[in-house]
Parts: C-alpha cells; structure tokens; sequence
C-alpha cells in the first residue's frame, strides 16, 4: 500500500459543499476519496500538457488554426477517412517492401 500523507486545504464553499455531496450521493466513500480523485484528474491533466508527453497548448492551438483554415474535409464520412488511411498506409509499406 502507498505511503499516505496528511494535507489540510482550504476549499470555497461552493466547492466543499460539491464534494459533500457527492459524498452523500454515494459517489465516493469520503471527502479525502473525493479530494483524491480530484489530484489524480488534475496531475493527469498536468502530465499530458507537460511537452514530453503531447502537444503544448500553443501547438493544439497552432494545429486547431491550420485546420480550420484549410477549409472543408474532401472525405464525407469516417470510412472514407479511414480508407483513405489504410490507403496511405499501404502506399508506404509497399515502398518500404522495394
């Protein structure tokens, strides 16, 4: 079992009463459950953003402008884009296999 540490923080009234309720929902077993789930969501969040594992945030938002700006998709539907995938994908294996 991990080592478990003791840490007092203060939270706006609006927010400690969410967690009382979901407490009282059944949602979590108790407040610290509920404060944990709470950390672990925010150090994922944190995780992912760190560059060494994803995109920055100016890079998403560098990739949301292009995109948009590229105008409509030539593909109608998801099979067409995955087609078109598979397609790609062939074309570079059967090079590869030259």
């Amino acid at each position: 079992m991990a080592a478990v540490e003791t840490i007092t923080v203060d939270l706006p009234s609006e927010i400690a009463e969410s967690v009382h309720q979901a407490v009282e929902a059944g949602e979590y077993t108790s407040t610290s459950e509920a404060i944990g789930d709470a950390v672990r969501l925010w150090k994922q969040h944190r995780d992912f953003s760190d560059d060494t594992q994803g995109y920055s945030t100016e890079e998403l938002r560098e990739l949301v402008r292009e995109g948009l700006e590229s105008g409509p998709s030539p593909w109608d539907s998801m099979a067409e884009i995955k087609a078109e995938a598979r397609r790609r994908w062939e074309a570079a294996a059967a090079k590869v296999d030259r």
